[in-house]
């Protein structure tokens, strides 16, 4: 029972929808009526601007790591804290609070790897930046960072990277389904991107994209 309390209860977290309640309590918007129409950072910094974006991404990621964290709080040890972080994430996508319409499930997601593992963390953070610098499309950037991250759990036991040193099972089935839930949850970005339509930043390169033009 406590197990199941604890699961529910990362999912509770995940779906609080901060994007929604900053965009209604400081800005008189609602988020849905909006560009994209989702809840999570990128809409947020669209719509609301930079600083309203950087604090809706802090918060989304830290509803990963907090989750991904109670198994140490509650002393549980027979699952998987990442199982916990993976409930967040699909509170975060499907809030139970708000019609079961939320974010993508990037930002939630690296939560869940600082919590789990800071040096994977790091590795998305920095191959996320790369491809953002080189695109100028954050959701380009996010579709990159979930190939390149199933790409380092699978090889990087093979050559003992210190990053993921051994092999787990469990991360790698893990970080394949996060990674596919990214890939379906953006599939019309996707279709933006192959016809270089797809809504930019005004950091990085432009590649790829209508903003070095055609």
């Amino acid at each position: 029972m406590k197990l199941i309390s604890i699961l529910l209860l990362s999912y509770l977290i995940g779906s609080i929808p901060f994007g929604l309640l900053i965009g209604k309590i400081f800005f008189n918007k609602n988020l849905r009526e909006y560009g994209s129409g989702n809840t999570g950072a990128t809409n947020t910094f669209r719509i609301l601007g930079t600083k309203a974006g950087i604090i809706v991404l802090l918060l989304d990621m830290f509803k990963g790591t907090i989750a991904t964290l109670l198994p140490l709080i509650f002393r549980i040890h027979e699952i998987n804290p990442l199982i916990f972080g993976a409930c967040a994430v699909l509170g975060h996508t499907f809030p139970v609070f708000f019609y079961f319409k939320g974010g993508k499930a990037v930002a939630t997601s690296g939560g869940a790897l600082l919590g789990y593992n800071p040096w994977l963390f790091i590795f998305v953070i920095v191959v996320f930046l790369l491809f953002l610098f080189l695109t100028s499309m954050v959701s380009f950037a996010s579709l990159g960072v979930s190939i390149s991250t199933v790409f380092l759990v699978l090889f990087s036991p093979i050559f003992h990277w210190f990053i993921i040193p051994k092999f787990d099972l469990l991360l790698d089935i893990t970080i394949t389904i996060l990674a596919s839930f990214i890939w379906i949850r953006h599939f019309a970005n996707f279709k933006r991107i192959l016809n270089k339509t797809e809504s930019t930043v005004s950091f990085g390169l432009g590649f790829f994209s209508n903003k070095r033009g055609n």
